[in-house]
């Protein structure tokens, strides 16, 4: 039989990933969009400044025989202190230089400066004296006035360093930062407290839910929101449809059992019957009074209910050996974890009195009985030192009225009401032989 499919995550596992992702991928982007808004803001500002730093010295300029003429000092003291981050020069088509501010004296001038079309600018970026620059360039010319003269083309660049800019920039990332980091522990707190308001009444249907496995409450009974209000009636009606149905079905097996018992007693009663019919007579009887006990015994089970293996796998292991005396058998028990069994004791009971028994049949000496609680399923490992089983017998033998050559009792009826109860309760299993005892291995995997 096929492996179960593996749980999909859990709406809370969901939301809480939903709400880191929030958090953690879409919070720094926004501290990022918001860091290179404020850079584009301040280059903006920068481009504009030295527009108007251009202009200024635009202003100042004449032609004299030919020649640009500019004033060696400018109204901008940045220009006239040397190496103060802000400097100008004036270029022809040629790249020769008409002009320079005194800020540039002793150092080197950059090379291939931009001359754009006549009246138009060019704003960009240059590595100049190792540091970088923004570059701003405009293109002018003075017209030859009489037929001597010559026209005068020329570029005004102004050349400003970025250090200013980014230390404005460091300074606004490190609060915007900060105050990210603020507003993501705000989101969540805000996030979790809307998390356990959102998710409340989960857990309670949960624990409704729960309380109604373990036979605490017949019903789920409190107010839920719509969503899980359909759930919780569905669930209910389900509920009372199987405590119908199981009503049916012990009222039928108890009517069958009496209507049987007395034919019996009757048979039993006469003095002529062959002393070879008694014991089917007798067992009949027996297996009918086994079938009024459980029927009256299953009534009191809670839905669901988790029975201890434990007791019922010791409990075995004591009666069996004395049934099969003969063999003077060994049953060993290996049972971890506390495992349950998620359904009717007696259940439990038939399911491993029929495969210990087989067990017994088939053994030499020694049975091991392994139960254990794993990935939420009940285990159970049945192993005897018998013969085994062979491959070709290890689906029919689970037929009623089939028996494999090393069980020479019964009538082939317990494997098949072993595969009829783990039919029931949705369980797997597979025949091997045991690497430990030599033998035939059972394995059962019942979910809960």
């Amino acid at each position: 039989m096929s492996p179960p499919e593996r749980p999909s995550l859990s709406l809370k596992s969901r939301i809480i990933a939903s709400a880191l992702f929030l958090n953690l991928i879409l919070v720094p982007l926004i501290g990022m969009a918001l860091s290179d808004a404020f850079r584009v803001e301040m280059t903006d500002a920068e481009q504009s400044e030295m527009s108007a730093a251009m202009y200024g010295i635009l202003a100042l300029a004449e032609m004299e025989d030919d020649e640009l003429v500019l004033p060696a000092m400018l109204q901008d003291k940045q220009f006239n202190v040397d190496q103060s981050g802000l400097y100008a020069l004036v270029t022809n088509e040629h790249g020769d230089i008409l002009w320079q501010s005194a800020s540039l004296l002793g150092m080197n001038l950059p090379q291939k400066l931009p001359f754009p079309a006549l009246g138009e600018r060019k704003f960009s970026e240059i590595n100049f004296n190792n540091k970088p620059h923004f570059l701003f360039s405009f293109s002018a010319g003075f017209a030859a006035t009489t037929a001597t003269e010559k026209p005068l083309n020329f570029a005004v660049h102004i050349i400003k360093t970025e250090d200013a800019l980014e230390l404005t920039q460091a300074e606004f990332t490190q609060k915007i930062w900060h105050w990210l980091f603020i507003l993501m522990a705000i989101l969540l707190l805000i996030q979790g407290g809307w998390l356990w308001w959102t998710l409340w009444p989960i857990a309670r249907f949960r624990k409704e839910l729960t309380a109604v496995e373990q036979g605490q409450q017949q019903h789920i009974n409190s107010r839920y929101p719509s969503e899980l209000a359909k759930v919780a009636e569905q669930i209910n009606l389900l509920i009372s449809n199987e405590q119908r149905q199981r009503q049916r079905y012990r009222n039928a097996l108890s009517d069958l059992a009496h209507s049987l018992k007395t034919p019996l007693a009757v048979l039993s009663s006469i003095k002529q019957l062959p002393a070879e019919a008694q014991e089917p007579i007798n067992n009949i009887s027996a297996n009918i009074s086994h079938q009024l006990k459980r029927a009256q015994s299953s009534g009191n089970a809670a839905w669901h209910k988790g029975i201890d293996v434990a007791p019922i796998a010791q409990r075995l292991a004591r009666t069996l050996p004395k049934i099969h005396h003969e063999k003077q058998l060994s049953i060993e028990l290996n049972i971890e974890n506390n495992p349950l069994f998620y359904g009717e004791e007696g259940d439990l009971t038939e399911l491993l009195g029929n495969l210990l028994d087989n067990a017994c049949k088939a053994a030499k000496q020694r049975i091991r009985l392994s139960a254990s609680k794993q990935q939420g399923e009940l285990h159970l490992v049945i192993e005897d030192d018998g013969p085994g089983i062979a491959e070709e017998l290890r689906e029919a033998i689970f037929q009623r009225g089939v028996r494999a050559d090393t069980y020479d009792k019964g009538h082939g009826v317990g494997l098949a009401i072993v595969k009829d109860l783990l039919t029931t309760y949705q369980g797997r299993w597979q025949i091997e032989r045991s690497q430990k005892l030599g033998g035939a291995q059972f394995t059962i995997q019942l979910p809960k």
